[in-house]
């Protein structure tokens, strides 16, 4: 009985074995793939979407979600983000990232410290591999739109549609 056991055991566990040996030797390669991603551009448009990048980024988002065409996204917004800071915009990434090297690319996510609701400390701590699945992506779109309007500084009265982020004071 204990044989019959042992050899049923080594039945089930032999091709788990194989086939964790042989994902060891493609991580040699370089890393896997984010969530089954079958290239990094695949694995940069899943993290784009799952970071909630389409918000800021993507015009039309916040009103219509996945109605938006792909052919538009990250092409930037004019909607601006009002604060103690002043207003921000969306940047068009698509246009970016012409601009840019994939390594240039990476060195911005890793150091930039910009204005909110951008969360540059968060974007800096995304891996490397992640960091250039994203350019990838990106790049594989194309460039589209226009630029987007630079930053106002606190103060002067936004143009564009808006929206203030700004907590009410509280009593102390």
């Amino acid at each position: 009985m204990y044989r019959i056991a042992q050899a049923a055991l080594l039945v089930l566990v032999l091709p788990l074995m194989t086939s964790a040996c042989s994902e060891t030797e493609s991580m040699a390669e370089g890393p896997p793939h984010v969530a089954g991603a079958s290239s990094p551009e695949e694995a940069g448009r899943y993290l784009l979407t799952i970071g909630g990048c389409h918000d800021c980024h993507t015009p039309g988002f916040l009103e219509t979600g996945w109605e938006v065409p792909e052919s538009d996204w990250f092409t930037g917004t004019a909607f601006g983000w009002r604060g103690p800071w002043g207003t921000t915009y969306g940047a068009n990434l698509r246009l970016t990232v012409q601009n840019l090297t994939e390594d240039q690319f990476v060195e911005t996510l890793r150091s930039r410290k910009a204005l909110p609701p951008m969360p540059w400390p968060l974007v800096s701590q995304m891996s490397e591999p992640d960091m250039r699945a994203i350019y990838k992506y990106l790049r594989s779109l194309g460039p589209a739109g226009v630029a987007t309007p630079a930053p106002l500084p606190p103060g002067e009265e936004p143009q564009t549609p808006y929206v203030i982020l700004a907590p009410p004071t509280f009593p102390q």
